[in-house]
């Protein structure tokens, strides 16, 4: 198989070409043939055309790639090894939505021969890959799995906004069905990822490392907003504490902010839902995940106190949101916690403006029901940086002054604007 890959004898196909997919798709297809298969006909014409619908790639890393852009299941049956990287999402109920994960494996199945693999990189709990992917690939394929074609699991790292931390760039973590595939998945990848490959000794091994990681730092920045919520009834900063702390050489440098995104924000729910399965209610992940998901609200009601503070009639209230996506500097506004801050001011009675370089207002309209004006007028009664791009770094307080009201708030989520505002009401995380 890597031979026959090698020398572009097999082809190598990425199922679901979004943030994770598209950027894997590249790299492979600057060294291997690569089909690039999606569901979505409009982002693949997109593609065709070299353009990254997430708007994370540059039309120049297109260039040179050796790459079919298709929605064919025809097409698809031309690849002997398969690299699932689809989303997995969560339901209203935070309950793992395993629906574009059984779907894409119904795909592959259509298009699965003897003597293929087939490796997944979409987040999982541990066992979902062999309890629920392969039993569906063999349902449609007619194929028995080990004998017929083998399984892999190595879990996706990608960072949206990240150019350092590419698929290139860091260590892969790897894993088989068995010593055989477990060579070959390894072998695959390190055709484009530079540092090599880590040989996890199990696909559960490999699917947990993946889960623990985003866990881990869900649960330490909920101790950072729970500490916030403490320190500012004692009056002090949180961002100012930090730093003194972070002078002692062990210590864990997380802040505090609004944790959303496909990745912090949802995979520690599918661990709990296998641990519930399992007979285990999980306290500490479980808790972290509820200080987390109840910021946008704190947000929110502690901006309201303090427009009532300054005599302000808070139905009659104007409130400008700086920052719609999840993170800084991307587009990516999937499960974005500013939409939990313009909900529970929206309950409040306040008029809500929000601006945001990078967001699409269509997105953000089909997806939360509000979108972007296109400048930020004037007197409003507070100012909300929820988001720290790039562009609002230099902002000052001469800024913020010309377009907040006479008693006006500024309120700084992520804490950029510390020391920076002497003379306006100021609160941060």
């Amino acid at each position: 198989m890597i031979k026959k890959i090698k020398n572009k004898e097999a082809k190598i196909a990425i199922i679901g070409l979004g943030y994770v997919g598209l950027p894997i798709a590249l790299a492979f297809a600057k060294k291997v043939k690569v089909i690039g298969f999606d569901i979505n006909e409009e982002r693949v014409k997109m593609m065709q055309n070299n353009i990254d619908p997430s708007q994370e790639l540059d039309s120049k890393e297109f260039d040179g790639c050796d790459i079919e852009f298709t929605t064919s299941i025809d097409v698809l049956r031309q690849a002997n090894f398969f690299i699932v990287a689809v989303p997995t999402p969560i339901d209203e109920h935070n309950l793992p939505d395993l629906k574009p994960l059984i779907g894409a494996s119904t795909s592959v199945g259509k298009a699965l021969k003897k003597g293929d693999y087939v490796v997944y990189e979409s987040t999982v709990y541990p066992g979902c890959t062999e309890e629920d992917c392969i039993p569906v690939l063999e349902e449609v394929s007619g194929l028995k799995f080990k004998t017929d074609f083998k399984v892999g699991y190595s879990p996706e790292r990608i960072n949206p906004g990240d150019k350092e931390h590419t698929i290139t760039k860091i260590l892969k973590v790897v894993s088989g069905c068995d010593e055989e595939s477990l060579e070959v998945i390894a072998e695959t990848y390190k055709i484009i990822v530079e540092p090599g490959v880590h040989k996890a000794p199990s696909i559960k091994v490999a699917e947990a490392a993946k889960i623990i990681e985003n866990t881990q730092r869900d649960v330490n920045i909920s101790l950072m907003n729970e500490l916030s919520i403490i320190f500012s009834r004692l009056g002090i900063n949180t961002f100012d504490v930090l730093e003194a702390a972070g002078t002692k050489w062990n210590f864990l440098k997380f802040s505090p902010g609004l944790v959303g995104g496909h990745c912090i924000g949802v995979d520690p729910y599918y661990l709990t839902y296998k641990a519930e399965a399992l007979g285990y209610h999980s306290r500490v992940i479980n808790s972290g995940r509820y200080v987390n998901d109840s910021m946008g609200f704190y947000v929110a009601k502690q901006t309201v106190k303090n427009i009532i503070a300054a005599k302000k009639n808070i139905s009659e209230s104007r409130v400008l949101v700086m920052g719609a996506t999840f993170k800084e500097n991307v587009s990516d506004i999937r499960n974005s916690k500013v939409a939990d801050v313009i909900k529970e001011f929206e309950s409040f009675g306040v008029k809500v403006d929000i601006v945001d370089p990078y967001a699409s207002s269509e997105e953000l309209k089909h997806e939360y029901g509000f979108g972007l004006i296109e400048k930020a007028g004037t007197g409003y009664d507070a100012v909300v940086v929820c988001v720290n791009h790039k562009e609002y770094l230099n902002l000052d307080e001469q800024y913020y002054k010309s377009i907040l009201s006479e008693g006006g708030v500024v309120v700084d989520v992520k804490g950029i604007l510390r020391g920076k505002i002497k003379e306006l009401n100021y609160w941060s995380l």
